[in-house]
């Protein structure tokens, strides 16, 4: 066997903080061969992403190797100086990382920061590097790469600024490329093609991929071994087929038990309804102005469907099918050209002022990033009553007590109350958010993405959470998702988007099991895991 590409050696990683020094990875071995792709999995909090960081010296401020040793290409690079690692950075070892917002620089084109990958390296001229760089980002997944060239960060989206950050890894051919939750913001079809583009590189120039994800679907199909973190420590690793198919570690089960599969058992009720509609949308069609043309944009093409009280409804399809315009036409975030969108009978765009408050009460979002959607001033009693103080409900003694009834809804402790957004997990974030959203006792609530960033045991919580809370309150959902299998699990009936237009719609069972359409198909066809034997049981 040839010497491996990466190996780090009984590695710690501590954190200083204001009352301690805390232990965050503990003794980590593990090696990724030439052209390998070795998957490291294991829940929020794992020490995952902080491993992965410490090989190419982005861990915080605070955060330190404090031992053992990272061997890149038999080289010690563990107390290389900042200047040095910047040489292979880039160049050797490639990183995506897992949030588009914060990565890409807002005030320079999308074109000059895949070119700057080139040039600072010496790979390329500027005028080269740019021509390369339409190139790259074409090879990455994007439509129109010489318009996108041109285009600033915000002006696209999540997923495609998700891979205009793959593109500028990739783009210097590194030996290494470290891709932290590289897809989770990416839609199935566009997954598949950018973890085929990592799969030839690793076949056709050795390239080794240390892959960090929640996705055990995506480690399934892409990992030649996967390593299991729990609590800063490896639990268990080995070959993906062994790992999956009989792990050593009741842990290992557990993660597999909850990871969300299209052959699972869905966690709702798939008997016909017996309920009136709550919400009807009945020939949608919502158009945005483009700078430069007098030809607006089609984000929402003649979209009719229903929600029965007490139901889910899910809305599937690719990043830029309408699904996000759909639902903030529904909560009046956006105002639809034409057609009509009824709540309880009433015509929303009809509604203004007072009326249109009031109607707000009974409809709720949970949008997708907890952390950007809770104010980090607030403490979660503040931020859980807000929708309470905002319409004039109780004294502030019964509002905290109130937000205390709600959080117990949602699992979590009274002593959440005053705690600050900052201090609390991804998972628990959410379940704030949610508990929020409640708070008023609507009658639809609308999630946008709301499990995307959460590892899969969160994940599977919070599904159920949502299926408990609608099974107790009678509330519907307007679900909005990219992932199949979270939709096949938590869904009644299922509508699927393509350019904006409503392709298929039907229960859960005949579009997942009997799809009509031949997008639908392929959409399910590229679903990650489909085919990969999982032992999901679970030790006592």
């Amino acid at each position: 066997m040839s010497d491996p590409v990466l190996e780090l050696d009984a590695l710690d990683i501590g954190y200083r903080t204001a009352t301690a020094d805390v232990d965050a990875v503990r003794s980590v071995s593990l090696t990724v061969q030439p052209g390998e792709v070795v998957a490291l999995v294991g829940e929020s909090g794992s020490g995952k992403s902080t491993t992965a960081h410490s090989v190419i010296g982005l861990l915080p401020g605070n955060g330190r190797v404090t031992g053992g040793r990272i061997l890149f290409g038999g080289r010690d690079i563990t107390g290389l100086k900042a200047k040095k690692l910047r040489e292979i950075r880039g160049a050797e070892i490639g990183f995506v990382p897992q949030d588009p917002a914060i990565a890409l620089n807002p005030v320079k084109k999308i074109g000059i920061q895949v070119a700057e990958a080139l040039w600072v390296h010496g790979l390329a001229g500027r005028s080269e590097a740019k021509e390369q760089a339409i190139e790259i980002l074409a090879r990455a997944g994007l439509s129109h790469p010489e318009a996108r060239a041109q285009q600033y960060p915000h002006e696209l989206s999540g997923g495609m600024k998700q891979r205009v950050l793959i593109g500028i890894a990739l783009a210097c051919r590194p030996k290494l490329v470290i891709a932290d939750e590289p897809t989770s913001a990416l839609d199935v079809t566009v997954q598949r093609r950018i973890l085929d583009h990592l799969q030839e590189l690793t076949s056709s120039s050795g390239t080794a991929v240390l892959l960090i994800t929640h996705d055990l679907g995506v480690a399934a199909d892409r990992a030649d071994r996967i390593v299991v973190m729990r609590h800063g420590e490896i639990v268990e690793q080995g070959p993906t087929a062994a790992i999956l198919g009989s792990p050593a570690q009741t842990y290992t089960r557990k993660l597999l038990q909850a990871a969300p599969s299209l052959a699972g058992v869905p966690l709702v009720d798939s008997s016909p309804t017996t309920t009136g509609p709550v919400l009807t949308l009945s020939n949608v069609t919502k158009e945005f102005a483009l700078p430069g043309t007098s030809t607006p944009f089609l984000a929402v093409d003649d979209v009719s469907f229903e929600i029965p009280r007490g139901r889910t409804f899910s809305l599937i399809g690719e990043s830029g099918s309408g699904k996000s315009t759909v639902a903030r036409s529904v909560v009046r975030l956006e105002q639809i050209t034409s057609g009509r969108i009824d709540f309880d009978g009433v015509d929303l765009s009809t509604l203004r002022g007072e009326e249109l408050r009031q109607v707000r009460k009974r409809i709720q979002l949970v949008y997708q990033n907890p952390f950007s959607s809770l104010d980090p001033r607030f403490s979660v009693a503040d931020v859980v009553s807000e929708p309470l103080r905002a319409f004039g409900i109780g004294s502030g003694s019964e509002r905290r007590v109130k937000a205390g009834e709600l959080l117990e809804q949602v699992a979590l402790p009274a002593s959440t109350l005053d705690r600050k957004a900052a201090e609390l997990s991804g998972g628990q974030r959410q379940r704030v958010a949610i508990a929020r959203a409640l708070a008023l006792a609507p009658e639809l609530v609308v999630l946008d993405e709301p499990v995307s960033a959460l590892d899969v045991s969160v994940q599977d919580q919070i599904l159920r959470l949502l299926v408990d809370l609608q099974d107790r309150l009678g509330v519907a959902y307007l679900f909005i998702s990219h992932d199949f299998a979270v939709v096949r699990q938590i869904s009644h009936e299922v509508g699927v988007l393509r350019a904006g237009k409503l392709v298929e719609i039907g229960s859960t069972d005949r579009v997942f099991g009997s799809p009509e359409q031949e997008y639908t198909k392929a959409l399910i066809d590229a679903v990650p895991g489909r085919g990969a034997a999982v032992s999901t049981e679970v030790a006592v």
